[in-house]
């Protein structure tokens, strides 16, 4: 069954998707990137208000793939109490070498769930390095939103060969990037665990703007209703 992660970068938002209950409360800062992070004291304070009554999961923000700068950001954020902690795997740097530096953190436990980017040519091999670090979960997004959802960047074929690979490996699996409504129903038939989305639940759907809960409602009814 897919459940849907909606993106917020505010407490009022994350109390609106808790009172939607939505599966997962995702932070982010939209405005500062792909993955922009938010401020550690304000992932702290949502952590709070959400009082564990559903998964929240935050991003360290879009930083390159140093192994010494990516272990001590996720260090940082997972002291916030976070269930999740999402971590882009972009194209500069050494990403092998930092999710091999990232397994320390895995055996606390920590849930870390990995990004690959669908326009940046994603590199599917790397999440069987995911599976042996321990990496909880990975997800494919886009980078670009500017390019439109992920259905218009990516062969369904290969979005497929993603999910298929990911759950293969017993890895949790999300799909976001753009995402709109008329995407959910040819989503669906791969499984993935999640569907994730920001700009789809925002008012005029700018994923910089306020959320808009109907529009919440609307994403949630058609992803509950196609299950």
């Amino acid at each position: 069954m897919t459940g849907m992660l909606a993106s917020v970068s505010s407490v009022s938002e994350a109390l609106l998707v808790l009172d939607a209950q939505v599966d997962i409360i995702d932070l982010k800062q939209p405005a500062a990137g792909a993955l922009g992070a938010l401020d550690i004291d304000v992932i702290r304070k949502i952590v709070e208000h959400c009082q564990g009554l559903r998964p929240v999961s935050a991003t360290i923000g879009d930083l390159p793939m140093h192994p010494e700068l990516i272990f001590n950001a996720v260090s940082s954020t997972a002291a916030t109490g976070v269930d999740y902690i999402k971590i882009g795997i972009f194209p500069d740097g050494d990403a092998l070498s930092t999710i091999e530096k990232l397994a320390v953190l895995t055996q606390q436990p920590l849930a870390l769930v990995a990004v690959l980017f669908a326009d940046q040519q994603p590199d599917f091999t790397l999440i069987d390095a995911l599976k042996h670090a321990g990496f909880k979960g990975v997800m494919l997004d886009t980078m670009d939103k500017a390019k439109g959802p992920l259905t218009q960047i990516m062969p369904q074929t290969d979005i497929a060969r993603f999910v298929r690979h990911a759950k293969e490996r017993q890895l949790l699996c999300g799909l976001a990037g753009s995402l709109r409504l008329e995407d959910i129903a040819g989503l669906l038939p791969y499984q993935p665990d999640y569907l994730g989305f920001r700009g789809a639940l925002c008012a005029r759907h700018e994923r910089v703007g306020l959320l808009d809960k109907a529009a919440v409602m609307r994403i949630k009814q058609a992803i509950g209703s196609r299950c």
